[in-house]
């Protein structure tokens, strides 16, 4: 059995591919001198303003940074919590209410209804009202089974107010799959639901994936305004250090752990719409 013919690169193939390779490299340093040379211009500018020698004694002092920044490290723990836990269930409410304002069922109107005044409501109200609202509103009710907890309230509001973004994310995914999808599958003898299930639901999660992440990433910044209700997450334990030192570099320590979450996540979702962009070009 003799083995078949081995693709080898044509020498036009390699000098194209050596041409491209050197725009490469040439594109990267302009690229990084470019950067370098931006951030020396700025750093000048900066460091040579009258207000300079205030602004770095006031928050950028490097012994505050170190003081503050265990204490504002265990806030943000509770920021991560929050995030891990709302994340979810924002994700099962969102799709939830966009399956419900899918259907069109007559008897189901009632319901569609009140899923879509939540969508309105919650789209048309800040987030830190929704969290003022449930974080104040709900204690205040005293009824049986109502937490108390000030995390958990957190909680619900953030899922409250993000769910209703999330199911206008996923609304769209579904209505995106072309109508000759749902035909086939219900031709093959598939029921409404594992249409849904098999066919619909699958496309559409990919479809959108990137709005999704780019909800959570706005999501991991808005969990630090669940401190206007009192809870001492990574802000509000800046905002305690400060008010006792009148030093603002903790919230430089806050703002720097927020950064080292946030863009990890923002160029992992740059990596994903990259790839379906790719995919769509192949």
């Amino acid at each position: 059995m003799t083995a078949g013919p081995v693709w080898v690169k044509s020498d036009r193939q390699r000098e194209r591919e050596r041409i491209l390779a050197s725009q490469g490299r040439r594109t990267t340093s302009i690229a990084t001198a470019s950067t370098i040379l931006f951030v020396a211009l700025a750093g000048v500018v900066v460091i040579n303003s009258p207000g300079w020698p205030r602004v770095r004694d006031t928050f950028f002092d490097p012994e505050m940074f170190l003081r503050a920044a265990p204490a504002v490290a265990e806030g943000f723990l509770v920021n991560i919590k929050i995030f891990l836990i709302a994340e979810p269930l924002i994700l099962a409410v969102g799709l939830v209410v966009a399956l419900i304002r899918g259907t069109r069922s007559p008897a189901l109107f009632p319901v569609r209804a009140l899923a879509t005044l939540y969508v309105d409501t919650f789209r048309g109200v800040p987030t830190l009202l929704v969290i003022l609202m449930v974080g104040f509103g709900l204690p205040a009710l005293k009824l049986q089974g109502v937490p108390a907890d000030l995390t958990t309230l957190g909680v619900i509001a953030l899922t409250l107010s993000y769910g209703a973004y999330v199911a206008e994310v996923f609304r769209s995914g579904i209505e995106s799959i072309h109508p000759s999808q749902v035909a086939a599958a219900r031709s093959l003898g598939l029921s409404h639901g594992k249409t849904l299930r098999f066919v619909v639901l699958p496309q559409a999660a990919r479809r959108v994936v990137v709005p999704l992440l780019n909800d959570f990433v706005s999501l991991q910044k808005d969990t630090a305004l669940v401190s206007t209700i009192g809870l001492v997450e990574a802000l509000r334990q800046a905002q305690i250090i400060t008010s006792q030192t009148f030093n603002y570099t903790p919230y430089l320590v806050a703002s720097l752990l927020f950064i080292l979450l946030t863009i990890p996540l923002a160029r992992y979702t740059d990596h994903l719409a990259a790839r379906a962009r790719r995919r769509q070009g192949s």
